[in-house]
Formats: C-alpha cells, structure tokens, sequence
C-alpha cells in the first residue's frame, strides 16, 4: 500500500470522545521530541489547531495524536478513517521537555492530558528518574493511556472523580500523601485541565518542589507571529507555542490563562452548531 504524507494510517477510539490517530509525517516524525506539538488543518477551509503528541516513530515515519472531540474540527479529526489524509501538518513546534536525571519525579495527568503525558513519562523513565505516575479521569471509562503509562512508571496511582477505578477523588489528593509522607520529590510535571494545574502549583509551593505545567492556549500559527497564545509568566508575556508549552507552574497566572482560553466559546458553539445541525 501507497502511504502519502499526511494520510491516516490508523484510527481507533479510545473512549467515546477521544480518537487515536496515526499519521504519516516522516519528516515530523524524525525530529520530534517529548513535550512538543504540532499544528494540523483538516481541510483546506478549516481552522489551524494545535494537538500535543501522543507518540512518534522515527522507523515507522509516523506521529500519534489523541483528539477529544469537543467541536467542529476535533469532531472532523475524529471521523477520519486509514486512507484519508490531513490538508496540512506542521512540526515539531515547541520546546521539548528538559530531560536529566532528576531523581525522583513524579508525573500527574487529567483528562486527554494523558496522551501527552505518556511520552514525557517514557523519556524521563530512559534520562534515569524514578517515575512515579498519578493518572485521572471522571470515569474508568474515560482513561486512556494507563496500560502504556504503567509500563514506563516504577509506581502509578488511578485516580477517578466517582471512584469506578482506584482513589475515589483528585489526582491532587494523591499528591498531597506523597509530600505528607516525604517521598523526596525532586519535580513535579503536570498536564491535563487548567484547575488541576493551578491546585497541583499550589500545593508544591509551599514545599518548594519545582513544579512544571505544559499548557496549551488558543493558538493560531504555532511560530510566535499572531501572539493569540500569550500567557504571563513571572509577570512577563511569554508566547506559548515558542516559549513553552512547558512553564514553571509557580510562576504562571492561571487566571489570566483561564480568561483567555474562554476568549472564544461563544464562536465555538455556533460553528459546532452549524456543523452539527442541532439548533
């Protein structure tokens, strides 16, 4: 079989609003580093989004992306079958993760946060740390990447808000038994939903426990040019596609980064309306 760029070379749902796609990028591919990003266009009239990797191979000249289906593009994304292609993809984009041997880390993710989570995981558990992996979601039903993040982790804790599944409660909980029992945690990194990155900062502040955040504001190009994905660190404007998308969680403002990701819903509803047809 013929595979072109940017054509779908596998598509499964993971639960019943996240899809798993694999995509033809050898150039990405080769190049990619944990933490990093790229920036795809369904078709040649759709928006330009970012979506952080799940996975890369080198050998196959494939990247992985996880998408939640929340709106109009993510919904296209996540009804693309093998065969069908992408009318652009662009990356790596971003910093990668700052790799050493830390000691002891330990890696909290939420939600779809777990796709990126995993090969940040991964490429710290080969720097030489001691992984220590606290994973959630609302339901056992909506994780994903536990069985691929248990097989990089020297220790994981599930966490679910009903219970379904291992700690009845918040990843933050977990957190906070592991610094009440003085594990020795060299860094904490945290991925998933806003609010869970601003209780996980404030909860290592006090302890003074590095704590770094991978964010992901509203973007437009992905190089720095528009400034849509402005974020304010230490009180200075950083850009979040070239800065970041990993930040020091102490010095972030989470207010500010909330207001600003919520700058168009009212547009995101209409257009996934239209797309819809509900009224």
């Amino acid at each position: 079989m013929c595979v072109n760029m940017y054509d779908i070379v596998k598509a499964e749902k993971l639960t019943v609003d996240v899809t798993r796609l694999e995509i033809a990028a050898p150039q990405i591919a080769s190049k990619a580093k944990a933490g990093q990003f790229v920036m795809l266009t369904v078709d040649e009239h759709g928006e330009r989004i970012p979506l952080t990797m799940a996975d890369f191979s080198p050998d196959k000249g494939t990247i992985t992306i996880a998408v939640l289906e929340i709106g109009k593009t993510t919904k296209m994304l996540g009804a693309l079958k093998p065969g069908d292609s992408l009318f652009s993809l662009v990356g790596p984009l971003g910093l990668p993760t700052e790799l050493k041997n830390y000691g002891t880390v330990v890696c909290i993710g939420g939600g779809i946060g777990l796709a990126l989570m995993y090969p940040v995981v991964r490429a710290l558990k080969q720097a030489g740390n001691q992984m220590i992996s606290i994973i959630g979601a609302k339901t056992k039903e909506l994780l994903i990447y536990e069985d691929e993040i248990e097989k990089v982790s020297d220790e994981i804790h599930v966490c679910t808000d009903d219970g379904s599944k291992g700690h009845h409660g918040f990843v933050s909980d977990v957190l906070k038994k592991l610094i009440d029992d003085k594990r020795g945690i060299d860094i904490v990194y945290a991925v998933g939903p806003i609010i869970m990155m601003k209780v996980i900062a404030n909860m290592t502040r006090p302890h003074e426990i590095h704590t770094v955040v991978s964010l992901n504001p509203i973007m437009v190009d992905g190089t720095g040019m528009c400034g849509s994905c402005r974020v304010i660190v230490d009180g200075q404007t950083k850009f979040g596609c070239v800065d970041g998308p990993e930040f020091d969680g102490h010095k972030v403002d989470f207010e500010n980064l909330t207001a600003r990701n919520r700058r168009y819903l009212t547009e995101e509803a209409v257009s996934l309306r239209k797309f819809t047809g509900a009224k």
